[in-house]
């Protein structure tokens, strides 16, 4: 994978990874199809574990079961995932010296439809976790029917921050 450009920039302690991710509220996903390529944002819930010495993500979201995203995610399920936080201007003394603080997730990784009932019930659970963690969870056999649940393996991430001067 190519280098960060900025690499004082790049975040690689993961408490701070972890609080990007409980920040964040949104991960957008690109995708690529016939029509051309496009993003899709989406709550999510996720699982961030050590192995080996290294971060290994997984994103957890759902959706329908027809239109564009499930279309494209049964015909190409490699994706490239994008997630924000902590959104600040940084002012300058002229036009071009304004920036932006922010704290930031970037990766590629592969979409799984999960269709095991349980795996399904894990990561709509984890998709509440970190949505809604006060709400109580229990689905419904019919809700769980016609709920398409996805695990993003993310295959490799960056996080990065940006921080006001």
């Amino acid at each position: 994978m190519r280098e960060m450009r900025l690499c004082k920039r790049q975040v690689n302690d993961p408490q701070i990874i972890r609080e990007i991710l409980e920040e964040c509220d949104v991960v957008r996903i690109g995708m690529h199809d016939d029509e051309g390529i496009f993003i899709v944002p989406v709550n999510y819930g996720y699982e961030l574990t050590e192995r080996d010495g290294k971060l290994r993500l997984t994103l957890y979201f759902h959706g329908a079961g027809e239109g564009r995203k499930a279309e494209t995610l049964a015909a190409e399920p490699e994706v490239a995932v994008e997630m924000d936080c902590r959104h600040e201007v940084i002012t300058g003394d002229y036009t071009c010296s304004y920036s932006y603080a922010y704290r930031s997730i970037m990766g590629n990784g592969k979409a799984v439809r999960i269709t095991d009932e349980e795996e399904k019930k894990h990561a709509l659970a984890k998709l509440m976790e970190h949505m809604a963690p006060e709400a109580a969870v229990d689905f419904s056999p019919e809700v769980l029917a016609r709920t398409n649940a996805y695990r993003i393996d993310v295959s490799y991430f960056t996080g990065k921050e940006r921080k006001r001067k």
